[in-house]
């Protein structure tokens, strides 16, 4: 009896077939990474130019002129429920972090960074969407935003 081996194959197709799923999970982890990030360590700054979000993917900076005046309140989410977000359109939801665009329940879009649902802090903008904020301290910076919206 004479055995043979198989001629040898290329493997470089198989190979870069193996490495396409390590791709994913490490781009799955670099933006998993991003949003624990952006968890913890989002800013709001309020200033005369207006609110500057940053943070994660959605950072951005709405002009003053762009905050409807009278409209930043705070809101307990558990109070008010048509706020609550629902259909995450663009975003991050992970548990006890929301970042992004989402759907509320009364049908409005809003730009989310909201990690405590009962410090939330809702502003409208004039740009066809509302803006809800978890900060560290609601009452500073609702006082901060008001005064920067009345201008």
């Amino acid at each position: 009896m004479e055995v043979f081996n198989i001629a040898a194959a290329d493997t470089r197709m198989l190979w870069l077939i193996a490495l396409i799923p390590l791709g994913v999970l490490l781009l799955v982890c670099a933006i998993l990474g991003a949003s624990l990030n952006g968890a913890r360590n989002s800013t709001f700054e309020v200033s005369s130019d207006g609110l500057r979000i940053r943070g994660d993917w959605y950072g951005r900076v709405i002009p003053a002129n762009h905050l409807v005046p009278g409209t930043a309140r705070r809101v307990d989410l558990a109070l008010s429920p048509e706020l609550t977000p629902g259909r995450r359109t663009m975003g991050t939801g992970l548990p006890g972090y929301r970042a992004g665009w989402f759907r509320l329940r009364n049908g409005e879009s809003a730009l989310l960074y909201l990690t405590d649902r009962s410090k939330a802090v809702y502003v409208q903008t004039t740009d066809g969407y509302s803006v809800m904020l978890s900060p560290s301290e609601p009452e500073k910076f609702l006082a901060a935003l008001n005064r920067v919206a009345t201008r």
